[in-house]
């Protein structure tokens, strides 16, 4: 299937999801679980187009994630801020601090991975990691977004679709996860897709072939990181009390290493099966146990898939499909020698 047509599909299966599930479901924390699935499918999607597709670890998800939250709170307090000065400007729609989130987190995408990409291996895991904590260190004393103390955030009255307001952000949330599975589809099957295989499987045989990895590179952890700030960005909504712990909660970082690891790193359809199968895992122990078992849940799974599956759940159907295969071909050349 085409790109294009891709799209197109994708955009018309998150149509009728989102239609068909504002119809029949009426209990809000249907939409409150449904919305963090689909912000899980793209933190995980974002995740491997950087850890899975060129084999560069990331652990600071919290970092680009509370990028795009905090972008959104200035821009919610800035008509506040204008009004001071005597200049009136109608509140920030969510839609476009989703992309502000995404530019902003983008650009300190591509200002670390200049910084960071000539480093490899665990060196590598371990500078986003530091970048996490001085990203934390940062907000914790920036009083504007209300520092180690956090902001308080009024949803608008109107959700601009109709319905409420959580229903509006889960819409949101589903657009977002059809263009990053859109994007990381497109990425697999291009050009693009084979330098970040290139660099995962032998990285200096594919810079001694000519692949300018650093630029490749470079463009991996950009992808990453907007589409992660994006996925931040509508989160002080959601929670409307965003502060230092909500944001750069382990579970973000923990579960966008996780979701593609069950899932399979490789494909692209590997995060969504790893974010739907946790997520929904997680969500259900929350609402009859406790939401302290979710990080409990995450490396329970990884332990067994790391034993059982360590190419995750689509390394699984692709270990079958071969095996099936073979034994297809085998017959047909025992049909062939007796005839």
């Amino acid at each position: 299937m085409r790109t294009g047509t891709f799209l197109i599909a994708a955009a018309l299966v998150g149509l009728a999801i989102v239609v068909l599930t504002r119809i029949f479901f009426t209990n809000e924390y249907f939409f409150f679980a449904a919305y963090v699935v689909l912000q899980y499918i793209v933190l995980s999607t974002a995740w491997n187009i950087l850890g899975g597709y060129t084999g560069y670890i990331n652990f600071g998800t919290g970092a680009f994630f509370a990028i795009g939250a905090y972008s959104s709170a200035v821009l919610h307090k800035l008509p506040a801020l204008l009004k001071t000065f005597d200049i009136l400007i109608p509140a920030v729609p969510l839609p476009v601090m989703i992309v502000v989130g995404g530019i902003v987190s983008g650009i300190v995408g591509l200002g670390t991975g200049y910084l960071t990409l000539r480093l490899r291996g665990v060196f590598f895991a371990i500078a986003t990691l530091a970048l996490s904590v001085v990203v934390q260190t940062l907000i914790v004393n920036w009083d504007y977004v209300g520092g180690s103390r956090g902001i308080y955030i009024i949803r608008p009255a109107q959700a601009p679709l109709g319905g409420g307001y959580i229903q509006y952000l889960y819409t949101l949330m589903m657009a977002l996860s059809v263009i990053s599975v859109c994007i990381a589809r497109w990425i697999e099957r291009s050009r693009l897709g084979l330098g970040f295989a290139a660099i995962r499987d032998d990285e200096l045989a594919a810079e001694a072939g000519g692949v300018p990895t650093l630029r490749l590179k470079l463009i991996a952890t950009t992808l990453s990181g907007a589409l992660m700030g994006m996925a931040g960005a509508p989160l002080p909504y959601y929670v409307t009390y965003l502060d230092p712990g909500s944001s750069f909660n382990l579970a973000y970082a923990v579960n966008s290493v996780a979701m593609p690891v069950i899932g399979g790193m490789t494909s692209w359809v590997g995060p969504i099966i790893g974010a739907v199968i946790l997520g929904t895992i997680q969500q259900l122990a929350t609402v009859t146990i406790s939401s302290a078992l979710n990080l409990l849940i995450v490396g329970v799974l990884l332990i067994l898939f790391v034993i059982i599956a360590p190419n995750g759940i689509m390394g699984l159907i692709s270990a079958r499909q071969r095996r099936r295969a073979a034994i297809i071909e085998a017959a047909v050349q025992q049909r062939q020698a007796a005839a």
